[in-house]
């Protein structure tokens, strides 16, 4: 049978075994290279895609094969540069090579972001699968990759973490921008220089943004209404996109929702993967805060009840928490007070004026506050534990949620441990009820509610 026939019905097995985006991602335009002599050669797209299948994927290639030709083979995972090296190569000498030397510019990146220190949660998992999967093999798995969200949730980061590592691991050139810095340049280029023409900056311009390797730009939203320099940045993309340049994005909203650019920019931005990072729940603005502590390398104990404090009142902005930490140890070294919750509390009055502490009465506040009340831990509140020291208080946060904040009873329910919807309908009407014959619950819950107004 025809190895290309043979390998359309293998893939047909793998697609029934695993969902659209993982076959999409690994599998969709591979191919059989040759299947003799007890091996497989297997054509994938990169070499990320080898360690991903040969990680997680093998013994699921390895059933499929045997089950279409019903003999074990032994696998190679190749590239198709692989298959290429024993051809001669060819090396093209590029017009411009000796003339990029001519210019020295900076990559501008940030040796402080790292994938290392870049804390995961399930706000912002995706994203970071997504930026390393593209840091190990630029221009060839994602591209354009478009990271968006709200300021301060760490879009940044990512952006620089993937260019360091690049950096590290390979002699390709990184550019890291704002768009900002681009339109600057860009008006630049139309200078006239002493001569009376503009080719230097013309000549610069296109060094510094056409022969590299790497294109990251920030905060793509603020070329909206510059209708001149979208063009230029459409060429820009052209061109490194046909080179199978890498190009990242950021933004702080979706390609779909850039009403001030061009459609047929927004529609390149949607040829890669976009890719969306949340607000950070509780438990990741813990983490994010203990990691900071250790970072910072903060030589005074930081209690838990003042981590899980500073969590909960601090909003989504990681800024902000971070900002927080700074100020109350700066705080308890002027005072020369060790730091305890009271202390917490003195420091951070200032954010309350600010805004800076959530005025909105989300989940994660009124989860802190229910269990303060009940003297137990809001992990208990997510827990499965169905004591009645822990169910009740746990009911009546539910029921607090609901009633104070816009939030769907499968999104409460998340927040909870991930219980099902049903449960938290139930908790609602059991409280509702529970609160028209005990006077007493009434009067607790609304001191409760009274506390997180």
């Amino acid at each position: 049978m025809d190895k290309d026939i043979i390998w359309s019905n293998i893939l047909d097995r793998i697609k029934n075994e695993l969902n659209d985006l993982a076959y999409k991602t690994w599998f969709e335009g591979t191919s059989l290279y040759s299947i003799e002599n007890g091996v497989a050669k297997i054509i994938l797209l990169t070499s990320a895609a080898i360690k991903h299948i040969t990680l997680h994927y093998k013994d699921l290639l390895n059933k499929c094969i045997f089950e279409e030709t019903g003999i074990n083979y032994e696998l190679e995972l190749l590239t198709i540069d692989d298959i290429q090296e024993e051809e001669p190569v060819v090396e093209e000498i590029k017009p411009d090579e000796n003339k990029r030397e001519e210019y020295h510019i900076s990559s501008n990146l940030s040796k402080k972001y790292t994938f290392e220190n870049f804390v995961v949660g399930n706000s912002n998992r995706f994203a970071q699968a997504a930026a390393l999967a593209v840091a190990e093999d630029p221009g060839k798995i994602y591209n354009p990759l478009f990271i968006y969200g709200n300021s301060g949730l760490g879009k940044t980061h990512l952006m620089h973490a993937i260019g360091n590592y690049i950096v590290e691991h390979s002699n390709k050139k990184v550019l890291y921008i704002t768009s900002e810095q681009f339109v600057t340049d860009f008006v630049s280029m139309n200078r006239k220089d002493d001569s009376g023409t503009n080719f230097d900056y013309v000549d610069f311009f296109k060094q510094k943004y056409r022969n590299i390797d790497v294109l990251i730009i920030d905060d793509i939203q603020f070329l909206g209404g510059a209708t001149e320099t979208q063009k230029e940045f459409f060429h820009t993309f052209n061109t490194l996109y046909d080179s199978n340049k890498q190009i990242i994005i950021s933004s702080d909203s979706s390609p779909d929702d850039l009403k001030r650019l061009e459609d047929r920019l927004k529609t390149r931005f949607g040829w890669g993967l976009a890719v969306d990072i949340f607000p950070p729940d509780l438990e990741l603005r813990k983490a994010i805060l203990k990691k900071k502590i250790v970072g910072e390398d903060i030589n005074q104990l930081i209690p838990e009840d003042v981590i899980e404090y500073m969590a909960s009142m601090i909003n989504g902005d990681i800024r902000n928490l971070e900002g927080a930490l700074t100020r109350l140890v700066a705080y308890s070294a002027t005072w020369g007070k060790d730091i305890d919750l009271n202390l917490a509390q003195e420091a951070l009055t200032s954010y309350v004026n600010k805004g800076m502490i959530s005025e909105k009465n989300d989940v994660a506040r009124i989860q802190s506050i229910v269990a303060k009340h009940f003297q137990i831990s809001v992990d208990d509140l997510r827990s499965k534990k169905r004591s009645s020291n822990v169910a009740f208080p746990r009911q009546i946060a539910m029921y607090l949620c609901r009633k104070l904040t816009d939030e769907s009873f499968p999104k409460i329910g998340s927040e909870f441990g991930g219980k099902d919807h049903s449960t938290v309908m139930h908790s609602c009407d059991k409280i509702e009820k529970e609160m028209k014959k005990n006077k007493e619950l009434a009067r607790t819950i609304d001191n409760i509610e009274q506390e997180i107004h």
